[in-house]
């Protein structure tokens, strides 16, 4: 009952947001409603001379009381060790007349739901200055290309009625899959398919993106990951089993290759694979290079490549594979990436109602 009151009637939502006292109402209505389900079903079926009325009221009495003080202590916990996993990250654009009240708005009121990682002056040529302890990491001219080089998440645009709006900017913002939250009195019509009104700081916004899932969506689809990335950890185990010795034999070393890569809006996360190359591979990479058959530098390829775990050439000219071939010819090597379906890289740690928003991998 406990789960269908919180799935349906929404009582967890904004939860890190709440004080003590929103906590507490919010805490009374949760055990209202489960004490009323708990009711409800005693007199459907026919159950309710079975149990003390005394004893139901005192159990609704040590539910609020231990469900108030655990959802504080969670909320200090989430709130003290989440980090930059789970939080957004915020780029400010806005104008130096009103650029140090908007950054304090932001930074004291957001409820540490934002990193804010830099603030963009329309205005002023002021790239490479600090304001308020957020650096101005771009001007006019190359915002856009920040934005595809580093990590954000999502705009926040607070412009004065005098100043011009920005329109084509925040398009292109929104055609690259980043959210634009626009100060309400000047939002207008942009190319996001999805809009809705909410509190950013201080600020009532209109937040625009291409696409939106409902919190319920958002427990779906990651229940399903949690689900889909437990078997493919039961898989990747004991695949870990046979591969696990034979990569170690033909090359003593770890089993797993982990390597840094860059997910959504620029997000980095660490992905996992079974090594199917020898130790010194990103070593002789430099040597091989005039083999490339990929004329462009792009993408590395070599119709022989001796840096694979077992692979030899005989002096016949043929061409003698081992495990590292047999890793990556069936694609076994992807497997230990269920870790990161599993741990939610990047994913959404406080279902809300907001946009698609899950870097690194997905089932879906």
């Amino acid at each position: 009952m406990d789960i269908v009151v919180i799935f349906f009637f929404d009582s967890l939502k904004n939860v890190l947001k709440r004080g003590f006292y929103r906590e507490f109402t919010m805490t009374v209505k949760q055990t209202c409603l489960i004490t009323l389900c708990s009711v409800f079903y005693l007199f459907t079926f026919k159950e309710a001379d079975n149990y003390s009325r005394l004893v139901l009221t005192y159990t609704a009495a040590l539910y609020l009381l231990l469900s108030y003080i655990t959802r504080n202590i969670w909320k200090h916990v989430l709130r003290k060790y989440l980090g930059e996993n789970g939080r957004r990250s915020l780029l400010i654009v806005t104008v130096s007349e009103i650029v140090d009240t908007v950054i304090d708005n932001i930074k004291n009121k957001n409820y540490s739901d934002y990193i804010v990682t830099g603030v963009c002056i329309l205005d002023d040529k002021a790239k490479g200055r600090t304001i308020d302890g957020v650096p101005v990491v771009a001007d006019k001219e190359d915002l856009v290309e920040y934005v595809c080089r580093e990590w954000v998440d999502e705009v926040f645009l607070n412009i004065p009625e005098s100043e011009s709006y920005p329109s084509d900017l925040l398009d292109k913002f929104i055609e690259m899959g980043v959210v634009v939250h626009m100060k309400l009195a000047k939002s207008q019509n942009l190319l996001g398919k999805k809009q809705f009104v909410e509190r950013l700081g201080t600020y009532t916004v209109l937040t625009t993106s291409i696409n939106s899932v409902s919190r319920r969506q958002i427990v779906l689809k990651r229940m399903l990951d949690i689900l889909g990335g437990l078997a493919g950890c039961i898989i990747t185990g004991i695949l870990c089993i046979f591969l696990g010795p034979a990569i170690y034999i033909q090359s003593p070393g770890p089993i797993f290759f982990k390597q840094t890569r860059v997910g959504k809006n620029g997000k980095m996360f660490q992905m996992y694979k079974f090594r199917s190359m020898y130790m010194d591979a990103e070593e002789r990479k430099a040597e091989l290079m005039k083999e490339n058959r990929v004329q462009d530098g792009m993408m590395f390829k070599l119709d022989f490549d001796p840096r694979i775990i077992g692979s030899k050439k005989l002096p016949d000219g043929t061409i003698k594979k081992g495990v590292g071939n047999f890793i990556r010819d069936w694609s076994l090597d992807e497997f230990p990436q269920f870790l990161n379906v599993l741990k939610g890289v990047g994913g959404i740690i406080e279902p809300t109602e907001k946009k698609l928003d899950f870097t690194g991998f997905s089932l879906a």
